[in-house]
């Protein structure tokens, strides 16, 4: 699959479409992408959408590429982080959107382009996180370590987050846990 080029260059009536496609594929996945549905949501007619995209094959595209670029600028918020707790818990819950996105990329992944976005999504934040993230997790000194863990709980934590649980608190418990869990199987 091409990726469509960056979204800024696109006309303000496309863009709409696919913000409004990305919230709803962020929480009902690909079932959820009817054109009836969008053009409702957009306040325009089915026809102003096959106007742009031609079908939900190519509509789908921009989205995988919209959340790539979605990606690299939730990466580069969290290379900043110099915390898990509370500053990179800040941004998890300011790109939940993205999150769930990715988690139905995830969920969905016998598709291979969703597999393909979402290893390639995944990529990008573990990259950004892994040095924080093995601080955190008492594994500087053993950074592979802590990148196959990160994956472990990634693989983990997309399995369990909704929109509904997505927030600070449960962020908190969830990588509190996973922390005292390694800590735990360091000391044996």
């Amino acid at each position: 699959m091409n990726y469509p080029t960056s979204l800024s260059p696109l006309k303000e009536n496309v863009k709409i479409w696919i913000l409004v496609g990305y919230e709803i594929f962020s929480k009902e996945g690909p079932k959820g992408l009817k054109v009836e549905v969008l053009a409702k949501k957009v306040g325009k007619n089915k026809s102003s959408f096959y106007h742009h995209f031609a079908d939900l094959e190519v509509f789908t595209e921009y989205l995988l590429n919209y959340h790539l670029e979605r990606a690299i600028i939730i990466a580069e918020e969290e290379r900043n982080c110099q915390n898990i707790i509370p500053e990179l818990i800040q941004v998890l819950i300011q790109n939940k959107q993205d999150l769930l996105f990715n988690r139905q990329l995830r969920v969905h992944r016998e598709n291979p382009f969703f597999e393909d976005c979402f290893e390639k999504a995944s990529e990008e934040i573990g990259e950004a996180i892994l040095e924080v993230w093995s601080k955190f997790l008492g594994l500087s000194e053993n950074p592979q370590s802590a990148l196959s863990v990160l994956k472990l709980g990634l693989e983990n934590f997309y399995l369990q987050i909704t929109e509904e649980n997505l927030n600070y608190q449960w962020l908190k418990n969830y990588l509190q846990e996973f922390q005292k869990m390694v800590k735990g199987i360091q000391k044996r």
